[in-house]
């Protein structure tokens, strides 16, 4: 299963439409995390279009993202990968061992908030921020991320930048 993983899209500000080097990683994608900050439920239908869709909501999120379905914190079995998804995962400090207790039982936690790019390994959790395509702020790129999952396994992971 490939998953393409966003977050802080921050529409219409910085996105009104999916850019150009983004779109052809939803085309392959079978799913689509989209980690909080997106804005408008508008760029969760557009998303939804290339793939199956599930996403977090950000502190940025509007009640419309909320109404379409976005919760606060969410939990899937991916081809038996357990997977936890959050926007803020706070401090950096601490950060695995927090995530660590928010989902037990995850073997990858997906979170987004700081607009920096992150593919860390400890203690048995992984965890994966995706930066974000659209708002790079103080780095050198803007990008999205990407999950081969199989067989209950991470096979790969990756941080591609889009800009």
């Amino acid at each position: 299963m490939r998953i393409a993983v966003l977050s802080d899209t921050h529409a219409p500000r910085k996105w009104r439409a999916c850019p150009e080097r983004v779109a052809p990683y939803l085309r392959q994608a079978d799913l689509i995390l989209h980690a909080g900050d997106v804005c408008t439920a508008d760029v969760l239908d557009e998303l939804a279009a290339y793939a199956p869709l599930h996403a977090v909501l950000g502190n940025n999120d509007g009640r419309d993202v909320a109404q379409w379905g976005a919760p606060h914190t969410l939990e899937l079995v991916l081809e038996g990968l357990t997977i936890g998804m959050i926007h803020d995962s706070g401090a950096s400090r601490g950060r695995a061992a927090r995530l660590r207790r928010r989902f037990p039982n995850a073997d990858l936690v997906v979170f987004g908030h700081s607009h920096i790019p992150m593919d860390h390994a400890e203690d048995g959790l992984r965890i994966f921020n995706p930066g974000s395509p659209t708002d790079r702020r103080r780095q050198p790129h803007g990008t999205i991320g990407l999950l081969d999952i199989a067989g209950g396994e991470l096979e790969q992971s990756g941080i591609v930048p889009v800009t």
